[in-house]
């Protein structure tokens, strides 16, 4: 592990404008910088950048954070990755912590795994290149199919020569041991089984084209190699075999260089080969990805997940392989995705598609013929059952189980709709077929079977109730926020200390003294016994007392990189909110926004006296419903108990009001 030195060394030292600047084009704003989003298409600015407080808000996308967290999104680093990558750019040494010496090995292995598979890359690269067979065979190979210089560049395809071991031999002569050769898989190892030696050594990409797998972060996992000859006894492609870095379940072709596309166009093109993404990529489509010939699975699926929600399938023109194909959708949908099908026409692939359209004409047809899967799915099989009764209920019942993976029970019924809709059935007995389907499953799954008289659950957009609002929530959240904001300030506060009068009854002294924020929302939360409802607020409460009790002068913006990266993208939201505003230059139109910092002490007692008031509101239903318990010697006690609470309510909405 990374030790927690070089982390904070890190922290220290990168600059979030600079990092962001690779990425982003910025232009100063203020004392910020701006520039448009780089997670959504938009033509007016809405990203800011803040060097005073090093971290970043995109206000199109509600995305935010400090650097690390900024290469994680739009790099789909993980964490490690991150840090490494702003410690090589910063030249930090990365110290790791105390391993085991199993853990020191099985890290090293992991890394000799990488280095072997770079090398190989690079290797094969420059033999397609720089070699006469590499050009004649690969390189003519590769043009044959348009591909352009600056293409293969990109995708660093390389040429493996036709020879037993001329990649092994040279390997080991650069130091690369034979152990990590044959762990890839680049190299096969025939063992003298007298001797246990190896006695003999083959290149398992002889004689191929190659292209490198890569995983989201860029690292080369491993290959895909096209055979040139027509040699029937050997497989026409040929993937690296499953390795400690490279499992092919969990891998997607050009994942790497279409990951920022995806993000930014909300959606993801799926093919079938190596070839579909590169020519998608040189016509000018980079949201392509490709499941390199193996059958779609979930771990894929999720990897697509993280970047978008809607994926479109492409299929070509053959019939009986779209059939095939339609099982990969239901996996699909099981995970909650968006699915829209596209097919080209008979004796066309997205590949030679691509290579015969501009990309206006091709981004065209994927536009006009993206159809959505229910539709698709059921003018293909329809098609299958025409006047066929037989036909077309087995037709019905496919397409109520692809319905059924779907996780939202919304979108479950639009769907079902849109079925008896196309298929002219009604929608009831859609209902009653899907429900049976739902039983059956959570049935597999042992999970409690719904009710007869329920067995699906539509929810009317007529009758949906109103969304309650969650008091203590927002008030909670309003306290992080001044915390955030103005923590260290200090401020002359008004304190409320409640007395009883000549009558007996209860008042509100107020008492002025000075106080830092954090002190007076720290005191008066600890006076009530209040603990926050919400554990993530709870949590990030707790961090910034600790630090402020550590160092009361200390910023508290210089937390956020302490956090953990999801807590820390709520926090920054909080930070940045008031930089909002300068995106729209409102002074500009003679606009003035009113300054939160001119009337603190107001909001920050406003919103304690708002909680306070709420919790004994919440204390006066309970000690009510309580009251319905309670023998009739106990009530009397108890609605005396109720009496005080309603006179510490009244007085603190007496309070409320003169504060407003």
């Amino acid at each position: 592990m990374i030790s927690r030195t070089t982390i904070d060394n890190v922290f220290e030292t990168a600059r979030v404008e600079e990092v962001i600047g690779d990425f982003v084009q910025l232009k100063k704003s203020g004392s910020n910088y701006k520039g448009l989003s780089p997670f959504t298409d938009e033509r007016s600015p809405s990203f800011m950048v803040s060097p005073v407080k090093q971290i970043w808000k995109d206000f199109s996308s509600g995305k935010g954070g400090n650097v690390v967290s900024f290469l994680m999104e739009h790099e789909h680093f993980t964490y490690p990755e991150a840090i490494r990558f702003l410690a090589k750019k910063y030249g930090i040494e990365i110290e790791e912590t105390e391993q085991t010496t199993e853990q020191k090995e099985e890290a090293d292995s992991r890394e000799s795994l990488y280095l072997v598979s770079d090398f190989a890359k690079e290797y094969f690269h420059n033999i397609l290149l720089k070699t006469e067979e590499g050009k004649a065979i690969g390189l003519s190979y590769f043009k044959e199919r348009g591909f352009t210089d600056d293409t293969i560049k990109k995708f660093e395809l390389g040429y493996s020569p036709d020879s037993w071991d001329a990649f092994t031999t040279h390997a080991i002569k650069k130091g690369y041991k034979l152990e990590f050769l044959e762990k890839t898989g680049l190299s096969i190892v025939k063992e003298d089984t007298s001797t246990g030696s190896p006695t003999k050594m083959f290149d398992r990409f002889k004689g191929r084209v190659m292209f490198p797998i890569r995983s989201m972060s860029g690292r080369t996992l491993g290959f895909g190699g096209r055979i040139l000859t027509s040699d029937k006894k050997a497989a026409k492609y040929l993937n690296s075999p499953e390795s400690d870095i490279y499992h092919k379940s969990k891998v997607l072709y050009g994942i790497f260089h279409a990951k920022q596309s995806i993000s930014k166009e909300d959606n993801c093109y799926l093919v079938e080969g190596y070839t579909d993404v590169i020519q998608f990529h040189q016509t000018g489509i980079h949201n392509v990805v490709s499941s390199s010939g193996t059958a779609l699975t979930p771990e894929q699926i999720r990897l697509i997940n993280r970047l978008t929600k809607n994926i479109t399938v492409l299929f070509d023109g053959d019939a009986a392989g779209l059939r095939a194909s339609l099982r990969g959708i239901d996996l699909i949908l099981e995970q909650g995705m968006n699915v829209k099908i596209c097919s080209f026409p008979e004796g066309e692939d997205p590949d030679s598609f691509s290579r015969k359209n501009s990309l206006e004409e091709l981004t065209h047809y994927l536009q006009e013929n993206s159809k959505d899967f229910i539709t698709f799915k059921a003018s293909l099989l329809a098609a299958d059952a025409k006047n066929d009764p037989i036909k077309k209920s087995e037709t019905i019942h496919d397409m109520v189980a692809s319905i059924a993976k779907i996780p939202d029970a919304i979108k479950r019924e639009v769907y079902l709709k849109e079925c008896s809709h196309i298929m002219d059935i009604s929608e009831q007995v859609l209902f009653n077929s899907i429900a049976q389907l739902l039983r059956k499953e959570r049935k597999d799954r042992n999970v409690k079977e719904e009710k007869a008289s329920e067995p699906f659950e539509v929810v009317s957009s007529e009758k949906m109730p109103a969304k309650k609002v969650d008091v203590q929530f927002q008030l909670e959240q309003k306290l992080i926020e001044l915390l955030v904001l103005y923590g260290d300030m200090e401020e002359e506060f008004e304190e409320m200390v409640i007395e009883s009068d000549e009558r007996g009854g209860l008042d509100l002294t107020p008492e002025i003294y000075r106080s830092r924020v954090f002190e007076k929302i720290y005191l008066d939360l600890q006076e009530d016994e209040i603990e926050f409802t919400n554990p993530e607020f709870q949590k990030i409460y707790s961090e910034i007392i600790k630090r402020f009790v550590e160092n009361p002068d200390s910023k508290s913006e210089s937390f956020v990189n302490q956090l953990d990266p999801e807590i820390a993208s709520g926090v920054t939201h909080i930070l940045m909110e008031d930089e909002r505003y300068t995106l729209h230059q409102w002074d500009r139109m003679q606009i003035y926004v009113k300054e939160k910092d001119k009337t603190i002490a107001q909001i920050v007692s406003e919103t304690i006296l708002s909680l306070r008031r709420f919790l004994v509101t919440k204390k006066i239903d309970e000690l009510s419903e309580t009251l319905k318990q309670d023998v009739e010697e106990d009530k009397e006690a108890s609605l005396q108990e109720i009496v005080a609470y309603i006179g510490l309510k009244k007085l603190l909405s007496n309070k409320l009001n003169r504060v407003l």
